[in-house]
């Protein structure tokens, strides 16, 4: 007979006087990660491999501190590292649409954007100083000055000619012309001259034409002249602009002599100041046509002489290490800013804003893969700068618009950097096993278990882990008995008496929690008890459909017997999960057997209503049968088997042993114990296997056996090969020990089966038959009535059938 199990195997205490210490205000704060081995050590490995491709993915469930864990890690070794260069973008004089990127010494991209300043500065004043000097005027004045001089030489020379001939050099609307006189000074009218002979006509034209001829070769020497007076004028300015430009710019050459892309920007900056020194005359007032109307005022622009600082690392300690909380497309990889006026965008190299991997350069950034994956563009675009090594500030929506638009390609930036995923198992298997490129981005795996061994290593680190919490959160310190309560959770959350829950989060919740109820009863010091009222507190706050479905089953609107015996019926046990909180929930099995050759029928699966791993169940349970009861030859019925009152999918083979027992229970038409409800899954050889949630599903029934009131009889049967996993709460455990609750635990199908109806199964002997009066006997008995029956009916529509042939 199998016996119920002892209190010791019901919950595994954690016993105070482990620890050392009167509360947890004496231990340290500082605290390493807890039971990450595995994951620290490929965090490790990934962080110190310099080769492309080895970038890391921390994968774990939430809350086992894969977040906490790499700040603390990266803070640590980032801060030993050299600190990155800086990188601004200046003007590109041959190609204005490519700005260029260049780079300089930690905390110098500043210093380059304040001396281009103070340059533009300086200049604004000092040009117009310079052509405003007395020098300058005077140098210009003698240009004008013997320009016109020989302007007027060629001219009177001319004059002379023409007035010695008879002619005169008059002014008209289309210039200058040659006029021919009269004796007494005036000009010949065209009468007059029509009235002269043919001979003196031709004399007046030849010499006219030859004077006109003369008149316009003088003409276009003066022209030559006043252009090479203007760049007689030019070459003055420049020489004056550089006298002032030259030592500026000789003296930023110097300062950034180191940096060649530099010096040959300078290079390009004192040509155009100098092809552009209009800019920084002193500008005169344009006089308005209207006298009411103010004529908007324009300012020469000097933002091509400006620096955009992209990223400064002026007062960095060591490598950046960028935790990007929001990856979109723009905030990863920077963004091309505008500007409206007048209705129109405009943009220039000073609006390119820096993207997060452009401060993580040369050190780490951290990425929530969820948060990756949400973005558009991001994750495609984050694979992009890690695999060719660069940043390309890209106009995203380019592609998508129906006109091609002008817009600005910045130069690329070299990027170095160390790229960490974090996300959840599934994010990483599905990452890996649909993309090629994740797979040689991402070579290193950091796997966060969400449990770790029970040791008294690891229960003196809990206790660590609540002391460092309680001073960070500033909560009440735990004496022992409270820290080893919350010990004792930490196994119930891991599932495992001999494992501990390393989703820290779960239990820094409940050590905010148990601090709160602690003061609310007056104690300065948070004790078992404080922890067991936040476990209550916080089931209560959860569990309302608990109490409805039970609520609903005291009140017989949903039906679970849980006294006497019936022949068919059983009690199963699933888990149902809400998110936030987790339930067992008892359920009524039922069997019906009859005459027939159907086999099993899972009325569920009919229904579209049972998963994959149930229909599995109902197969395997088929197959023991018949390889029980079929040895020597066939049999034939037909059972209907289904989960009453339910109106969902039913998924999961931790019920097919009571599908069994139900089963066999109508065949032999022995009743099964309402009083015990059975959880367990079995194989074809009739070994019950293992389930889940165990603890749950104890729990839901005793709460409705509590609520009808517990007899004594009342009791569970489970898999013996969940013994590790309770982790049953204080009711249930002392319900057991007052004799009012038991729970069994078998290893065979026939275990259970004398279980729950106080008869031996009975054991196969010899000569191929069964005890008599045993289980198995009497289901035998039935099959064989069955299948004479079902022989017999064939073999009467057989003689029917002959009968109606020979008529």
């Amino acid at each position: 007979m199998i016996e119920p199990l002892g209190i010791e195997e019901l919950y595994r205490c954690c016993d105070p006087a482990v620890f050392t210490f009167s509360t947890t205000d004496e231990l340290q704060e500082d605290i390493e990660t807890i039971g990450q081995d595995r994951a620290l050590r490929a965090i490790d490995f990934g962080l110190n491999l310099e080769s492309s491709g080895f970038n890391i993915f921390l994968l774990g469930e939430n809350g086992t501190g894969k977040m906490t864990t790499i700040r603390k890690l990266l803070s640590k070794k980032a801060a030993d590292e050299p600190v990155p260069q800086d990188w601004c973008y200046v003007y590109n004089f041959a190609d204005p649409d490519t700005p260029l990127a260049v780079s300089l010494s930690p905390g110098q991209a500043p210093l380059f954007f304040r001396d281009m300043e103070e340059l533009v500065k300086t200049l604004q004043t000092e040009i117009p100083k310079i052509f405003e000097s007395k020098e300058y005027e005077k140098q210009k004045n003698k240009l004008m000055e013997d320009f016109q001089k020989k302007q007027k030489a060629l001219f009177t020379a001319l004059e002379e000619d023409a007035e010695a001939k008879g002619f005169s050099i008059r002014k008209s609307v289309t210039g200058l012309m040659i006029v021919p006189m009269k004796k007494g000074g005036e000009p010949l009218t065209e009468e007059e001259y029509e009235a002269l002979d043919n001979k003196t006509k031709e004399r007046i034209d030849e010499i006219g034409k030859q004077l006109q001829e003369k008149l316009n070769d003088i003409v276009r020497e003066v022209r030559e002249g006043e252009k090479g007076l203007k760049a007689q004028q030019a070459a003055l300015e420049r020489e004056a602009a550089l006298a002032v430009v030259g030592h500026l710019m000789d003296d930023l050459k110097q300062k950034y002599q180191e940096h060649e892309k530099i010096s040959s920007y300078l290079a390009d900056v004192t040509e155009d100041i100098l092809n552009h020194l209009d800019d920084f005359k002193a500008q005169e007032e344009q006089t308005p046509p209207l006298p009411f109307m103010r004529l908007q005022k324009s300012e020469p622009t000097y933002t091509r002489y400006t620096v955009n600082v992209l990223v400064s690392n002026k007062d960095a300690k060591g490598a950046p290490c960028i935790y990007e909380s929001n990856p979109t497309y723009f905030n990863l990889l920077g963004r091309l800013e505008h500007k409206f006026q007048y209705g129109v965008a405009t943009t220039d190299f000073s609006m390119i804003k820096a993207g997060s991997l452009h401060r993580a350069n040369g050190g780490y950034i951290v990425v929530d893969v969820l948060d990756l994956l949400r973005n558009m563009f991001s994750y495609d675009a984050l694979k992009r700068a890690i695999k060719n090594r660069e940043i390309k500030i890209e106009d995203i929506w380019e592609q998508y618009r129906l006109i091609s638009t002008t817009t600005l390609r910045p130069e690329a930036i070299p990027l170095t950097v160390k790229v960490i995923l974090v996300g959840t198992p599934y994010f990483y298997y599905l990452l890996y096993s649909l993309d090629e490129e994740y797979r040689e981005l991402f070579k290193v795996k950091a796997d966060f278990d969400s449990r770790m061994d029970t040791t008294k290593e690891t229960i003196h680190k809990y206790a660590a882990f609540i002391a460092s919490t309680s001073k960070k959160d500033k909560t009440l310190p735990f004496d022992r008995t409270g820290v080893a309560k919350i010990v004792e959770y930490g196994a119930r959350l891991a599932g495992h008496q001999k494992k501990l829950s390393s989703q820290f989060s779960e239990v820094n919740d409940l050590v905010r929690e148990a601090s709160y109820w602690a003061k609310q009863s007056g104690s300065q010091i948070v004790k078992d008890e404080h922890v067991e009222k936040a476990l209550e507190e916080k089931i209560y706050r959860n569990n309302r459909i608990e109490e409805r479905i039970q609520e609903m089953m005291v009140e017989g609107t949903i039906i679970v017997d849980t006294e006497g015996k019936k022949v068919g019926q059983i009690n199963g046990l699933a888990v149902l999960g809400m998110g936030d909180y987790l339930f067992g929930k008892p359920s009524r099995i039922t069997a019906k057997t009859y005459t027939g050759k159907g086999g099993v029928v899972n009325i569920e699966r009919e229904t579209k209503m049972s998963g994959k791993i149930h229909e599995k169940a109902i197969l395997i349970i088929s197959h023991y049968i018949n390889s029980t009861y079929a040895r020597k030859k066939p049999v034939s019925f037909s059972a209907s088997i289904t989960f009453e009152q339910l109106y969902d999918m039913v998924e999961g083979d931790s019920a097919s042993c009571a599908e069994l027992f139900v089963i066999l229970s109508s065949l032999s038409g022995i009743p099964l114990r309402q009083d015990l409800a059975i959880t367990g899954s079995m194989d074809q050889h009739g070994d019950v296997q293992p389930i889940g949630g165990v603890n749950e599903k104890i729990e839901g029934f005793f709460d409705l056996c509590r609520v009808r009131g517990l007899d004594g009889n009342h009791g569970v049967v489970i898999p013996r090969k969940n013994l590790n996993n309770l982790m049953l709460k204080k009711e249930v455990v002392d319900a057991v020990r007052n004799g009012k609750f038991t729970i069994y635990a078998i290893s065979r199908v026939e275990e259970g089966l004398e279980l729950c109806t106080g008869i031996p199964a009975g054991e196969l002997r010899d000569d191929g038959t069964w005890p008599e009066g045993s289980i198995n006997y009497l289901v035998m008995k039935r099959l064989d009535e069955i299948s004479q029956a079902y022989q017999d009916k064939e073999k009467k529509e057989g003689r029917k059938d002959k009968e109606n042939n020979d008529s």
